[in-house]
């Protein structure tokens, strides 16, 4: 009898599937790991990441006029997304003004320079790998399994926390800079996680 030799599956013992966001508790151990590291540019890097929602790619391109008139931190500031080449808004929390003026200042950045300038010389700013490579080091300082994490947790995080207080996709949506709503329901994984709490509330 001849035999068939199973095809191991492309996916085995790979963690498929979105990336998770961060929970509170994991975003304020990141910020005390390098608040006590004193990572300046990492804080800036983080605490934007975080408030943004940006991806990777627009996060790396920002220049420190995107985010501050004058020697002002703005409030709310508005990219061109690359990959939709439309304009999204975010806002900017006083903890993340403070660190990224901190950054700037220690930087000392021009106002067209880019914000995370790269230290390698090929590179005008920190690439997406790079910035990759970094949120896998914040998700490790903070315990956590830095193969389940990567930068979307980083976009993820703060729209899936608005969405869990206000239920309004819409709002997230916007913020997110997405054109179909039905873009952000998967995004989110909004459908499973609300059935799942459904489920956990229901007794029989």
């Amino acid at each position: 009898m001849e035999t068939i030799q199973k095809r191991e599956a492309w996916n085995k013992g790979k963690l498929v599937g979105q990336k998770p966001p961060l929970k509170p508790k994991d975003i304020w151990a990141i910020r005390i790991h390098l608040q006590n590291a004193h990572a300046v540019r990492d804080l800036a890097m983080f605490n934007l990441a975080i408030d943004s929602k940006l991806r990777g790619c627009d996060l790396v391109n920002l220049h420190v006029h995107d985010v501050t008139h004058g020697k002002q931190i703005l409030t709310r500031a508005m990219v061109i997304q690359r990959k939709t080449q439309r304009p999204v808004q975010f806002e900017l929390t006083e903890p993340t003004r403070v660190a990224v003026a901190t950054w700037i200042e220690e930087a000392q950045l021009r106002s067209d320079q880019y914000l995370f300038p790269s230290r390698v010389a090929s590179s005008p700013h920190v690439s997406t790998r790079q910035y990759a490579r970094i949120v896998h080091q914040w998700v490790e300082a903070a315990g956590l399994d830095s193969s389940v994490y990567g930068t979307h947790s980083m976009r993820r995080t703060k729209a899936t926390l608005i969405y869990k207080r206000t239920k309004n996709l819409r709002a997230v949506q916007l913020l997110l800079g997405h054109t179909k709503l039905e873009s952000t329901v998967r995004y989110l994984g909004i459908e499973v996680d609300d059935a799942l709490e459904i489920s956990e509330q229901t007794e029989i």
